[in-house]
């Protein structure tokens, strides 16, 4: 385009504010925190959460065994005897998740302005997706299935043991809640760890989806092998973590990876809209100018 002299108009640049960023970081990250927990309460609209996230957890269940691939409880126990193992899992679940997720984002806003705005917006749109996902199908961790239903925990050990038992003669699945027993950073089975937290938010996996997340987002600025390694095993060793301490099944890292896709879809549409808006908003402005 030109100006009224015929000389090729500047290119319009785009500043992101890193105040503002960070307020809609928390703020966002705020709300999401607090819609992810009402669907955390015993009972919604007469709805029996804990019940119907034990029901949707053995259809999954049922699912991964049709399929031939439910060895979640097979690769639990495999790593129990290594105590020092479930605590660094444990330790990892409940620090990795933030504080990459933090540093990524931090990364992003100093060494690639350019997409920050698509990636910032991918991030909030998994995010959101995954709220209603924790809505419309609540879902037990493996953890839970043999605690006792609230008031005195978060299980399903009140329901029938028929229907429990996916094998004749069966009463529990076999899970460990490693960090019950192991110790960790967090406890999510008393205290205001129970209060504050939705203890049925196991589909999609969230921590599957920001660690990939991490990973795409980063993976332009890994030149050496050995960071494009590390790169490749945080999302890796996410599953193994969400696995091994019984906090996801592994097809709800199915689901964190497909609300990521769906997440980049929302966010890079809105990144272009934007673009468009405040390229046509500048060049109006050098027009009257």
């Amino acid at each position: 385009m030109a100006n009224d002299l015929g000389n090729a108009s500047p290119a319009r640049t785009h500043k992101t504010r890193w105040w503002k960023e960070a307020t809609l970081f928390i703020a966002f990250y705020a709300v999401y925190t607090w819609t992810r927990n009402q669907f955390g309460s015993d009972r919604i609209n007469g709805v029996d959460i804990p019940v119907q996230a034990f029901r949707n957890a053995i259809r999954v269940v049922r699912f991964e065994r049709w399929i031939g691939l439910y060895h979640e409880e097979s690769v639990q126990e495999f790593f129990l005897s290594h105590r020092w193992f479930i605590q660094l899992m444990n330790t990892y679940y409940g620090t990795a998740h933030f504080i990459v997720t933090v540093t990524v984002f931090v990364l992003l806003y100093k060494k690639r302005p350019d997409v920050f705005p698509q990636w910032r917006n991918t991030l909030a749109a998994t995010t959101a997706l995954a709220i209603v996902g924790f809505s419309l199908f609540p879902l037990m961790p493996p953890r839970l299935l043999d605690q006792p239903c609230p008031p005195l925990g978060h299980g399903a050990q009140c329901l029938e043991a028929a229907e429990r038992g996916l094998d004749k003669g069966k009463t529990n699945f076999g899970f460990i809640d490693t960090l019950d027993v192991y110790g960790g950073p967090w406890d999510f089975s008393s205290g205001a760890g129970a209060k504050m937290s939705n203890q049925y938010a196991a589909m999609p996996s969230l921590h599957i989806g920001w660690a990939s997340w991490c990973a795409f987002a980063m993976w332009p600025l890994a030149r050496r092998r050995w960071i494009r390694a590390l790169v490749l095993l945080y999302p890796t060793t996410t599953l193994m973590c969400i696995i091994v301490t019984a906090n996801h099944f592994w097809i709800d890292g199915v689901g964190g990876q497909l609300t990521l896709a769906v997440g980049f879809l929302i966010g890079t549409g809105v990144h272009k809209w934007n673009q468009r808006r405040l390229d046509e908003k500048y060049e109006a402005q050098l027009l009257t100018s």
